[in-house]
């Protein structure tokens, strides 16, 4: 049942989010999603439908292997800077859909903003960068900047465009190229 205990519309499920935000206080770059989807729900991490380029394009920015485990996902935002987490914390929502949300409780993303110095905030996608625009920018003063979505639906940009993109914020040396991430 949704906060306002009014029923939900067909098809809609209220979700909360479960999972805890990626930083430490090393954290430089803060990147955050939407809200998670139905694959990332089901594996309790980011980015987990298969079809979701952002594990091959953070890696592709660092100059790193692909990671596979919840673990060497970890260790490659934190090694490099990065924190990770999402605008809202909880939602209505069809399935993934973000274009679907209502109802929207924003997370309280204050906690990663005390504990590290976060120089930037990186929105991924058009969906993540007004609902954070609309719910934590009132809250934090801090501006976000927009990235293109690296979710499957967002298929007109290549991985070689969306490295171009996010490489204006997210650079490492000797990046490889988006060949080797097939």
């Amino acid at each position: 049942m949704n906060p306002n205990t009014a029923p939900l519309p067909p098809g809609y499920t209220h979700v909360r989010h479960t999972f805890e935000p990626v930083f430490d206080e090393r954290s430089r770059i803060l990147i955050l999603g939407s809200f998670p989807s139905v694959k990332s729900r089901e594996n309790q991490f980011y980015y987990g439908h298969p079809q979701n380029r952002f594990w091959k394009l953070m890696a592709l920015l660092l100059n790193v292997p692909v990671p596979q485990s919840t673990d060497e996902k970890k260790t490659m935002l934190l090694t490099h800077g990065l924190a990770l987490w999402d605008v809202l914390a909880s939602c209505d929502i069809k399935g993934s859909s973000d274009s679907s949300i209502k109802n929207a409780v924003p997370a309280d993303i204050s906690q990663i903003l005390k504990a590290a110095d976060i120089h930037t905030i990186i929105a991924n996608g058009g969906t993540a960068f007004r609902l954070y625009r609309r719910c934590c920018e009132p809250l934090t003063g801090r501006p976000a900047v927009l990235c293109p979505s690296t979710s499957p639906a967002n298929a007109a940009f290549s991985l070689e465009h969306l490295a171009e993109c996010w490489s204006k914020y997210i650079i490492w040396p000797a990046r490889r190229s988006p060949s080797d991430f097939p």
